[in-house]
């Protein structure tokens, strides 16, 4: 009877075979996913299937960490690791290390990668953003000679403002070539110093893309003085220079739009910046007029002529009312003497003469009015209205009035 194995023992010995077998120790094995689960462990288990067969697959958590995107059904995916057999269940399976999306999920992965590189080196930080100039002369185009995306620019360029001037570099932006040929072409127009610089091409597949996103069209987009506008495909597509340029266009018109500013919008505005202009200063003029004018009026105010006519007008004015003064003075005054008058005439004795009355003294002069002040036989002058009665006392006689 021949050697008789137990299961075991078969399960052992072909696991050996697997193990001993370099090919399987290291193999990348491309297929779509299917019956993909994610455990609680986190282990990833799944099959991996194309048209003629299938393979079990599982993915340890501790490998996980390679893992850049979450397995799904139906993706198309290279994976590799180790081909061995599980002894207890006598099944061989793919125990995966590494797995990466096939084709476009290859250049996707790839994407993701440089980009979280250049973000890491600070080249889409906004502090390295240029300003697009508002108003240019000069527009250089990097972009394919023919097709949409270079006769939109030119159209929507020359619409908005006819007098710029266009600098195509008929750069191949699709294919081996693309990358250094988009490079080559945004150093020439550095070179020729445009004003602004639009990258772009139209839209496409990601492979059709994929020159502009390069690590050297970036780093060249990053190194370049001057301005750059990518518009690469269409709104949906994003490259990895739209990160790096100082402005993202949705497509090619839009980035002409954006890099040439409306020529019949400035007419405009040149216009009512004119007008306003023009108003103000009319409004200016007309106001230093007025000023003028009251500048002229003061001087003229104050000129020596004017100074000595409003002296003179003002002495004359003085004199009038001095001599309106004395006037009132001296009648009031006139009138106050003729009072005086008056009253003296009433004291004078010669008036008193003249009404029948006399004055009478003695020899040294002195006025009678007392009987005591003479004596009989004493010479006495008497003064009358016309002259002098020289007399002698011959009687007194006291009188009780």
């Amino acid at each position: 009877m021949h050697n008789v194995y137990t299961v075991a023992q078969v399960n052992s010995y072909i696991k050996n075979m697997f193990t001993q077998d370099f090919m399987l120790q290291s193999i990348f094995v491309r297929g779509e996913v299917s019956n993909c689960k994610y455990h609680s462990s986190g282990h990833i288990y799944f099959t991996l299937k194309d048209e003629k067969g299938t393979i079990a697959c599982v993915m340890f958590a501790g490998n996980r960490s390679g893992l850049k995107f979450r397995l799904e059904e139906g993706q198309q995916i290279v994976a590799g690791g180790t081909i061995d057999v599980y002894e207890r269940d006598g099944k061989y399976q793919l125990y995966a290390k590494q797995i990466v999306l096939d084709g476009a999920g290859v250049l996707n992965e790839r994407f993701e990668r440089l980009k979280r590189e250049l973000l890491e080196r600070g080249m889409f930080a906004p502090e390295y953003k240029q300003p697009i100039p508002k108003y240019i002369r000069t527009l250089g185009v990097v972009t394919a000679p023919t097709g949409a995306a270079v006769r939109d620019i030119i159209n929507i360029a020359t619409r908005r403002n006819p007098y710029i001037q266009i600098i195509l570099y008929p750069a191949i932006v699709q294919g081996e070539m693309a990358a250094q040929s988009i490079v080559q072409g945004i150093r020439a127009l550095e070179l020729r110093n445009v004003d602004t610089i639009i990258v772009g091409r139209g839209g496409g597949s990601l492979e059709d893309l994929w020159a502009f996103n390069e690590e050297i069209v970036a780093q060249a987009v990053f190194d370049c003085s001057i301005p750059i506008i990518s518009a690469v495909g269409h709104e949906t597509d994003t490259t990895i220079c739209d990160y790096v340029a100082d402005l993202r266009a949705p497509t090619p018109s839009a980035a002409a739009e954006l890099a040439v500013y409306d020529f019949q919008t400035l007419e405009e505005r040149l216009k009512d910046y004119a007008s306003r202009l023009n108003g103000g200063i009319a409004y200016h003029l007309e106001r230093k007029r007025g000023l003028l004018q009251s500048y002229k009026m003061q001087l003229g105010y104050l000129s020596p002529v004017n100074q000595i006519r409003e002296k003179r007008t003002y002495a004359m004015n003085l004199e009038e009312s001095l001599q309106e003064i004395m006037n009132r003075i001296i009648t009031r005054k006139r009138h106050e003497l003729e009072i005086y008058i008056e009253k003296i005439k009433g004291l004078s004795p010669l008036d008193k003469l003249n009404q029948g009355f006399s004055h009478t003294s003695v020899r040294d002069g002195e006025t009678v009015t007392k009987i005591g002040q003479v004596k009989q036989g004493e010479l006495i002058s008497v003064y009358v209205s016309d002259g002098k009665i020289e007399a002698v006392v011959e009687k007194t006689q006291q009188l009780n009035w």
